[in-house]
């Protein structure tokens, strides 16, 4: 039974008015995800931090659910929710530390470059898939969407200041940060589970067929000096856009009321808090 929207209702972090509520509930968000990760796995000391403190091929299932919990939450979830995640984070991450094997220096995984560097390929990687699957953004928007995602980072541990809070910045910043990615063995082990991740034998062919198609347009989508980094060519850049807008245009035509069934039915919830004409549209993407 749906619940019954309450007189004032927290509209959370971000709420119906802005472009992450539009956007997060795009299908082409889950691509974006994975393009996040290689894009992430680029960074010696970020991936470092992954790999020595957790079991990446047994786990990262459960590592991808968690990220898109974490996103569901902050997005749709109410503002005390957001918050409690933002804390459950910054209280793992202040207890975890990882080596460097080539200097013997042991560094805390939340140091805020760190930090800066996963919520950066995280965001950028969202709106770089998004727009360039079709979805619509006109360039104020994509400016508002990363300056709205300030908000994100705060909740991780970052100081909102210091994020990039339009495609200017962000460019920038990738600039910067460029000199530093390189693509060691943590990173090649990334990379190996997201080309070939651990599957029952029964679904191996549905892995063939269907997640090495999704893995390799993620891949396909990253800028051109991570193909250089990680050794391996990708289509040319008109060939992936085309294929960026089909699949966009294609899981777009699944009723959205079906695709957000599936758990943790964080849309879902939100709209039963807040009332039916919140349901996130393209088309409600504030100007």
């Amino acid at each position: 039974m749906t619940a019954t929207p309450t007189a004032h209702p927290d509209p959370g972090l971000f709420g119906p008015g802005s472009v992450t509520w539009q956007a997060h509930g795009d299908p082409m968000m889950w691509i974006a995800g994975i393009r996040a990760l290689y894009l992430q796995a680029l960074h010696p000391r970020a991936v470092r931090g992954v790999m020595q403190n957790s079991d990446f091929r047994r786990d990262a299932w459960g590592r991808l659910r968690r990220t898109a919990d974490f996103v569901g939450t902050t997005t749709y979830g109410t503002t005390e929710a957001a918050e409690r995640a933002g804390a459950r984070v910054r209280r793992i991450h202040a207890l975890l530390t990882a080596t460097d094997p080539d200097t013997g220096e042991r560094y805390g995984v939340d140091e805020p470059d760190l930090l800066l560097w996963v919520h950066c390929a995280e965001i950028d990687s969202y709106l770089h898939v998004l727009a360039r699957s079709g979805f619509p953004l006109t360039a104020a928007q994509a400016d508002r969407y990363l300056a709205e995602h300030r908000h994100s980072a705060r909740l991780v541990g970052l100081d909102p200041d210091t994020v990039p809070g339009d495609r200017a910045a962000m460019v920038a910043y990738f600039a910067r940060v460029r000199p530093l990615l390189a693509a060691g063995d943590e990173t090649r082990e990334v990379d190996d589970f997201l080309r070939r991740p651990p599957a029952h034998p029964l679904l191996v062919p549905a892995r063939a067929l269907l997640w090495r198609r999704v893995a390799n347009l993620a891949y396909a989508s990253l800028p051109p000096y991570a193909h250089e980094l990680y050794g391996r060519p990708a289509p040319a850049a008109t060939t992936v856009t085309r294929r960026l807008h089909a699949t966009g245009t294609l899981l777009r035509r699944v009723p959205a009321h079906l695709r957000w069934q599936l758990p943790p039915r964080h849309i879902l919830t939100a709209v039963s808090r807040l009332g039916p004409d919140t349901r996130p549209s393209p088309h409600k993407i504030p100007a």
